[in-house]
């Protein structure tokens, strides 16, 4: 059970105590592992508004020294206006209560063309930029991502990068990009589809170094590309592997499943030519190896 999922249930059975004490679980579990940040993000949850997430956030942040690295630009969107709210003061009241940083999740291709095929229900490219803009105006960081391979044009995947690239220059926010391609197993797209190969793969990671020259870190995505692609990616203008991650659950739905643990990760690193550093959310040095 990933932690959105956790979130998704707690609210329709009303059981949030009990829950909170599963996501506080897996906190303790990944401070013993070393890690120093949690993700949560995912789905639209169409009850939870910001009160209940001021409660998460502040309970998590009373016990336990993480970063919140938590809730895509669609999620902030939809709980400011579940809460009848602004983005603005949605996002100054999260921050408040413990949010840190926000994942570049919702993203997708940043062209509404596209958006309106694979995600007619989210955000549009426009809003997307707008909660990244205003996160950054209020101090908060966040990563940037794109996932290609779908039904985009190789023009359009270059007029994503140009919209990350010029946010960029208007705020410095984002800490990192992170490309990976349409997995489309199991999803409603997968008849026809012709996935983005690794080549491909590459060949957008080696663009996006070239082109965002303002964006301090570019991540390989091993999860949906495989370990071995991951470390190839090095070569091709990423400098982060990413984390190990003790549980994912978004990409293994549709029946890709890569893991690592920490030993993997350096041993890849180092075969790679590079030294292997932990660095935390905000790429700062945690451990070198």
């Amino acid at each position: 059970m990933s932690l959105l999922r956790v979130l998704q249930d707690a609210g329709k059975r009303g059981r949030l105590p009990v829950e909170r004490g599963e996501i506080y679980r897996k906190i303790e579990e990944t401070l013993a592992l070393g890690g120093t940040a949690v993700m949560m993000q995912g789905g639209l949850h169409p009850d939870l508004t910001i009160e209940w997430f001021e409660r998460l956030f502040r309970g998590i942040k009373q016990r336990y020294p993480i970063h919140l690295h938590s809730l895509s630009p669609p999620e902030v969107a939809h709980i400011a206006k579940r809460s009848g709210i602004s983005v603005a003061e949605t996002l100054r009241r999260l921050r408040a209560a413990g949010l840190d940083s926000l994942p570049g999740g919702g993203a997708e291709v940043l062209v509404d063309r596209v958006r309106a095929a694979i995600s007619p229900r989210k955000i549009s490219a426009e809003e997307w930029l707008a909660v990244m803009r205003e996160a950054h105006r209020q101090g908060m960081r966040g990563t940037a991502t794109m996932m290609f391979g779908s039904i985009d044009t190789p023009a359009e995947r270059v007029e994503h990068l140009r919209r990350v690239r010029e946010l960029q220059d208007e705020t410095g926010g984002f800490t990192a990009f992170i490309p990976w391609t349409f997995q489309a197993r199991n999803t409603a797209l997968q008849e026809g589809h012709r996935p983005a190969t690794g080549v491909d793969y590459l060949r957008l990671l080696a663009v996006s170094r070239l082109y965002l020259d303002n964006v301090p870190n570019v991540q390989a995505s091993w999860v949906t590309q495989g370990l071995r692609v991951g470390q190839v990616a090095l070569a091709f203008g990423a400098n982060d592997m990413g984390s190990t991650m003790i549980e994912e659950n978004v990409v293994r739905a549709t029946g890709v499943a890569h893991r690592a643990d920490v030993g993997q990760m350096v041993s890849l690193i180092r075969a790679a030519g590079f030294k292997p550093v932990q660095r935390d959310s905000l790429y700062s040095v945690v451990r070198r190896f």
